[in-house]
C-alpha cells in the first residue's frame, strides 16, 4: 500500500537530526551515506518506499463522492507553491495534550499548563501532597518505562522511607521506524551546544548487518555513532544506532552509559561476532578526520 508522509519541519523532533534524516532517506529509498553524500536511488528488489512531502502543512481536506479524501497542502515557509492529491485514509500526528481537563485541578489548587500538563519537582506538583508521573509531566519524556520507573520510586519514597529520586537523564530508548533507531544521552547537536564542537569527539561507522547480506539489502544503510567528552576522559555522553533489533542493543549500552563508561571501556570490551553490536567495541573513525565511515571486510 502506498503511503505519503507530510512533514511540516524536521523529522523526529528532539532526536539526533543526522540519524533522523538517515531514517527518512532509508524510507524514501535513497542512500546518502554517513558523511551526507548526494542522495542516490537504492536498487533493491522488492523494496517498498515511502513518499515524503517536506515543509508542508494541510490547507484543506475535501470529501470525495467515492469516500476518498482530497488533501490540499501549502508550504510552511515562504511563498512557494503547494499541491493536492487524493487519499483513502488520513492520519494526523500533530502532538499530544494531557487529558486532565476532567480532573478539576483548579479546585485542588494544582496549576496546569495550556496543554494540560503539570510542572513538577521530583514528581511533586505545586500542591505538596499531589504528585504527577508519566506523560502528564510538562517538558518530560513521554515513555512508558519512564512513567513506570518514576511511579515505583515515588511509592518507595512515600511508603518505604526511600530517598532515591527518578533520574530523567540518559534514558535509553528506541524508535521503531522501518530501520530502527536507538539512542541514549545527547544528540550530536545538543552535545555541541553544551560542550562546544572543539570539546567533543564523534566516532562513527556505517555497516551492513550479516542478515542483510543474503537478501542483498542496501549496503551500509545502518549506522552508529558514539559522542565523547574530551574534557572528561572521553566519557560517552551520547550513543546512536540505526540497525535491525537495535532496541536489544540499546538496553545494554544504556547501562554502560548510565554507569559513566568511557571510550576506553568500550574499546577494552570484546565484541560478539557476527553482530551489529560488535562495532561498538571497534569504533575508530572520527568525523573530524573526514575519513569514510563505510565498513569493509567482515
Amino acid at each position: 500500500m502506498d503511503c505519503t508522509v507530510m512533514m511540516r519541519s524536521i523529522p523526529l523532533r528532539g532526536f539526533d537530526q543526522q540519524c533522523s534524516n538517515l531514517i527518512v532517506d532509508y524510507m524514501e529509498g535513497v542512500a546518502t551515506g554517513a558523511q551526507g553524500a548526494p542522495p542516490e536511488p537504492v536498487k533493491e528488489e522488492g523494496r517498498h518506499t515511502t513518499a515524503f512531502l517536506k515543509g508542508f502543512v494541510v490547507d484543506s481536506v475535501e470529501a470525495q463522492a467515492d469516500g476518498k479524501k482530497k488533501v490540499t497542502w501549502k508550504p510552511t515557509k515562504g511563498d512557494g507553491s503547494g499541491g493536492s492529491d487524493v487519499y483513502d485514509t488520513i492520519l494526523y500526528a500533530i502532538g499530544r495534550d494531557a487529558c486532565t481537563g476532567g480532573l478539576t485541578l483548579p479546585k485542588a489548587g494544582v496549576v496546569a499548563e495550556s496543554n494540560g500538563k503539570m510542572k513538577v519537582t521530583c514528581e511533586q506538583t505545586n500542591v505538596p501532597h499531589i504528585y504527577a508521573i508519566g506523560d502528564v509531566i510538562y517538558g518530560q519524556l513521554e515513555l512508558t518505562p519512564v512513567a513506570i520507573q518514576a511511579g515505583r520510586l515515588l511509592m518507595r519514597r512515600i511508603y518505604n522511607g526511600s530517598h532515591m529520586q527518578m533520574d530523567y537523564d540518559q534514558v535509553p530508548t528506541t524508535v521503531f521506524t522501518p530501520i530502527e533507531y536507538g539512542c541514549v544521552g545527547l544528540a550530536e547537536e545538543d552535545a555541541i551546544k553544551e560542550y562546544g564542537l572543539e570539546n567533543i569527539e564523534v566516532f562513527h561507522q556505517s555497516f551492513t548487518p550479516l542478515e542483510w547480506t543474503v537478501p542483498h539489502k542496501q549496503e551500509n544503510a545502518c549506522y552508529m555513532k558514539m559522542i565523547c567528552n574530551k574534557l572528561d576522559s572521553m566519557r560517552v555522553i551520547g550513543y546512536h544506532i540505526l540497525s535491525p533489533n537495535c532496541g536489544e542493543i540499546m538496553q545494554g549500552v544504556g547501562v554502560a552509559v548510565k554507569c559513566g563508561a568511557t571510550k576506553e571501556d568500550f574499546d577494552n570490551t570484546v565484541g560478539i561476532h557476527p553482530t551489529c553490536a560488535e562495532d561498538i567495541t571497534t569504533l575508530s573513525i572520527t568525523k573530524a578526520s573526514g575519513a569514510s565511515a563505510a565498513a569493509g571486510g567482515c
